[in-house]
């Protein structure tokens, strides 16, 4: 009999370890919503690459992550030519750009680099099998402040179509 009280008496632990497990693995784990933010440790071919994966899965966290998480590692200079987040949100959305959303696949090729600038090709396969080509320029962020030493898009060409895939 005293054995079958203490069985219980650990199985109803174990429940509550168990609970209090679940519980903290799920309101105390990083969130997928989280939008990663420049860091000088990032490097040219990173920020390429995170910002095509949150363009191919713009929607996963929140409508328009992939666009907001783009956002975030545009350099300034570029922010002020395509006006603010809601005006980037709509070109990116627009006929130019709307290919590179929730795209199938990407490549991304270095074709030059310095200390200071890095290109790459990049090509992109739509959700409609079609390849697009574009040239993708990153700098390093050279002026004080947060953003310091860190690389930003300066430039994404107009794509050029490739053709379909099938």
């Amino acid at each position: 009999m005293q054995k079958e009280k203490n069985f219980w008496k650990m199985l109803r632990k174990l429940q509550i370890i168990f609970k209090a497990l679940i519980f903290f693995s799920i309101f105390l784990s990083p969130t997928n919503a989280e939008i990663l933010k420049p860091k000088s440790d990032i490097k040219p071919s990173e920020v390429v690459k995170i910002q095509l994966i949150g363009l191919q899965e713009n929607d996963l966290d929140f409508k328009d992550s992939g666009i907001e998480q783009t956002w975030n590692f545009a350099h300034p200079n570029n922010k002020k030519v395509t006006g603010p987040l809601p005006n980037f949100k709509r070109m990116i959305k627009g006929d130019a750009y709307q290919m590179m959303l929730n795209h199938l696949s990407h490549t991304i090729t270095e074709l030059g680099s310095s200390d200071k600038w890095a290109q790459f090709e990049v090509i992109i396969l739509d959700k409609d099998k079609i390849y697009h080509k574009f040239n993708w320029q990153v700098e390093k962020y050279l002026l004080d402040g947060s953003l310091k030493d860190c690389w930003l898009t300066t430039m994404v060409s107009n794509p050029i179509p490739l053709g379909s895939s099938i």
